[in-house]
């Protein structure tokens, strides 16, 4: 009897553990996971491009999308992706594939939807990026630049 007590005791403990970390996190979708949200439930798109050499984009990870602030409108009011721009995966979205075409030719080279998403005419692509775009996908608003989690509330709202 005491087993199935320390059982049910774990089990639980765990269960409501895993509930904790959900709600203190952002719930990050994969473009395809995306793609399905769009179809069943339209709502804006928060888009934050990183890499792994990026400092801000680490800052804006570490300093930022840990406030439960963040975490709340975010996940209340946005589907929220991140992608890392030197990712070399085949993405599928809209019927449409995805690729990194640039690392055919560069060490680093940036995905095409970082590239279509986040680029801009006048300066060369850079980071951190982030795109937050309609529930129709017009973009609404792109940043290029490092911003705290106060600012990025009052972008968001």
């Amino acid at each position: 009897m005491l087993r199935i007590l320390i059982l049910i005791g774990v089990f639980l403990g765990s269960f409501s553990n895993t509930n904790a970390q959900n709600s203190n996190t952002i719930h990050w979708k994969t473009f395809p996971e995306l793609e399905s949200a769009l179809k069943e439930n339209p709502k804006p798109i928060f888009i934050f491009f990183h890499a792994q050499w990026c400092a801000y984009c680490k800052k804006i990870q570490r300093q930022v999308f840990t406030k439960p602030d963040v975490i709340n409108l975010i996940n209340n009011k946005y589907y929220a992706v991140h992608m890392d721009v030197e990712s070399q995966d085949s993405i599928v979205f809209e019927h449409t594939v995805f690729t990194n075409t640039q690392a055919l030719t560069k060490r680093n080279g940036i995905h095409d939807i970082p590239l279509l998403l986040a680029s801009r005419t006048e300066y060369p692509f850079s980071l951190p990026a982030t795109v937050i775009l309609n529930k129709d996908f017009t973009v609404r608003q792109r940043v290029f630049e490092y911003y705290t989690s106060k600012e990025l509330v009052l972008l968001l709202k």
